[in-house]
């Protein structure tokens, strides 16, 4: 009894541990502030903010003047997902925006030490990226000096795209190095996430979910169960 007690009491510990970062890129964008304001009312903990430049992803979404005009719609953190390329020059213009957390490609950058430190300098907290095929050898040497590494289980480009479960080793992977070494660092993963594979990204490590469609659309657009259910499944 107590066993299974104890079991129920951890598990739920970690489920509750687990954040939920909506990506807005599924919202209504002719209503953007006030869906930013319904996912916070909903329960959201970020607010997870896709930027592509179609050059290093074959779409383009919104720029930091966006952000800063739905900035004042939620006081959640801001998680911000850069990918463009070269990614540098405008790193500044998404600090002052409003970026909590500035997420990078490796290949997004000539030099990832200063691209670290840039982010840094505006006192924002550094994510790092893997797309589905980027090795974690790409990031190693950098995970002592990052708050987040962000796992993409879909080719970046484009929302609705289907779950890629091969990415789960990858996670669990790095989730060792990560205890192993005793870093701070949250794993985030994005793409595809819906009610049934949530479970597997948790159990591989994951301890943010980012998801767009399943939160805007299931459950006839529930934001607060949707985002319940992604957490605690």
């Amino acid at each position: 009894f107590f066993d299974i007690l104890i079991f129920k009491t951890i598990n739920k510990l970690v489920m509750t541990s687990v954040k939920i970062s909506p990506s807005i890129l599924s919202c209504d964008f002719s209503k953007i502030g006030s869906e930013v304001e319904a996912l916070e009312k909903a329960g959201a903990d970020y607010i997870h903010v896709d930027v592509m430049d179609g050059h290093f992803v074959p779409n383009l979404t919104i720029g930091p003047d966006v952000i800063k005009k739905i900035r004042p719609y939620s006081k959640k953190i801001f998680d911000v997902h850069l990918m463009i390329s070269p990614v540098d020059k405008y790193i500044e213009q998404f600090a002052n925006a409003g970026s909590d957390i500035i997420t990078f490609h490796p290949e997004a950058t000539e030099n990832i030490d200063h691209t670290i430190s840039l982010i840094k300098k505006f006192n924002k907290k550094v994510g790092i990226s893997l797309k589905p095929k980027s090795e974690i050898s790409l990031i190693k040497n950098f995970l002592k000096k990052v708050d987040l590494v962000l796992i993409m289980s879909v080719e970046p480009g484009f929302g609705g795209q289907k779950f890629m479960p091969e990415v789960l080793p990858k996670l669990e992977e790095l989730k060792k190095i990560i205890d192993n070494e005793k870093y701070k660092i949250d794993l985030e993963i994005d793409g595809g996430i819906n009610f049934k594979n949530s479970k597997m990204a948790k159990e591989a490590g994951a301890n943010i979910l980012v998801s767009g469609s399943t939160i805007f659309k299931e459950n006839n657009g529930d934001l607060k169960k949707n985002i319940n259910l992604l957490r605690n499944n």
